[in-house]
């Protein structure tokens, strides 16, 4: 099986889309207000009917956007950032009728013939992820030199020894593009760093240190004192962990605030539209995702990601997303929230972190 699919376009001779009318335009009222009518765009391939039979596949498509188009450039722009006059795509239909069409199944798999009836048709805990695995294994090693791999961690990656050194193997060997994340990944990862703990229990064995609950604390204390993260792995003597790799290997990472932090530490954004902005910049050339035990970090970078991407050279292909979580809920809730290409992997991260390092190596 190859490891990137095949994208199979609509059938604009189909009489319908043969007939459908050129899109319409409308004129944005303000700064930051769409007109009437707009239409707002998915995660999937969406086309555009320029007229005569001209049919334009938007490049950058994710979701709860608009698109402004100007001729034959179309931009997928958050509305908040839709200037007073701009030409906005109208039309709330998807099959054509006002000269949009959504195309969902340009990467779909044939149906297998069989029963009408069977059992374990969902995802759930109970299957097993052998294949799961083998396609991840094949989809980074074709990423990490022909694509962009874009990891979205929560902290526990970061309490257990074995998980953290294995992230950090998997960076420095090529296998991250791009890290997103919290203040809490960030901290605890330097608090191993410097302290050999996660919220004050060791790493390795779980054993509580006394005064281990200060750990993260002093370590964003110190890091602020020294102004930056790389500053502070300097001036502490810190030399393994995740963000010691990022800094090592020249990987981006966006660290976003949230109302819970402590501290934070200086690179953390704190204004959310900031926040989204940083993160979109790696939205937008992701091509295989990996969201580890964060929910809401996971729902809210999905939200920013379309299920595909138009390379250089005008292929299409698909852009892959992985949720790995102990329970289902989780999955299900990135569905829900409309990510429903996001495969599912249902085990602890520390298995999970383990597993891959030892395969990819």
């Amino acid at each position: 099986m190859s490891v990137i699919p095949v994208y199979t376009p609509p059938d604009f001779s189909r009489p319908d889309l043969a007939a459908a009318p050129p899109v319409r335009v409308g004129a944005a009222p303000a700064d930051g207000v769409l007109p009437a009518a707009f239409h707002a765009t998915s995660n999937h391939p969406e086309y555009l009917h320029l007229g005569n039979g001209r049919w334009l596949l938007v490049a950058e498509s994710r979701m709860d956007a608009a698109i402004v188009l100007r001729g034959e450039e179309a931009a997928v722009v958050e509305p908040r950032l839709v200037r007073g006059g701009d030409p906005v795509v109208l039309g709330r239909t998807e099959n054509g009728e006002e000269g949009i069409l959504v195309h969902p199944v340009g990467f779909a798999v044939p149906a297998n013939p069989g029963d009408k009836f069977s059992f374990r048709t969902r995802g759930t805990r109970e299957p097993p992820f052998s294949r799961s695995y083998d396609e991840l294994y094949r989809v980074l090693r074709h990423d990490r030199e022909a694509g962009y791999i874009a990891w979205v961690l929560g902290p526990a990656v970061a309490f257990d020894q074995d998980s953290r050194a294995a992230m950090q193997a998997l960076i420095e060997a090529g296998y991250c593009h791009a890290l997103l994340a919290g203040n809490a990944l960030a901290t605890h990862d330097l608090e191993a760093a410097r302290f050999r703990t996660g919220l004050g229990q060791d790493i390795y064995t779980q054993a509580l240190r006394p005064l281990g609950h200060y750990h993260h604390l002093e370590i964003i204390n110190e890091v602020r004192r020294c102004g930056s993260i790389r500053r502070a792995i300097a001036e502490l003597g810190l030399n393994d962990g995740i963000i010691h790799a990022c800094e090592r290997r020249g990987v981006p990472y966006v660290l976003a605030g949230s109302i819970r932090d402590d501290g934070p530490l200086p690179e953390v954004i704190t204004d959310s539209c900031r926040a989204q902005e940083a993160m979109r910049c790696h939205a937008r050339q992701a091509t295989t995702v990996i969201a580890l035990a964060t929910q809401l970090h996971a729902i809210a970078f999905g939200n920013m990601v379309p299920s595909y991407r138009v390379l250089a050279d005008g292929t299409v292909r698909p852009v892959f997303f992985y949720i790995v979580d102990m329970t289902e809920f989780s999955a299900d809730k990135l569905a829900n929230r409309g990510s429903a290409q996001a495969a599912a992997i249902l085990t602890n991260v520390q298995d999970f972190m383990v597993n891959l390092w030892h395969n990819l190596r």
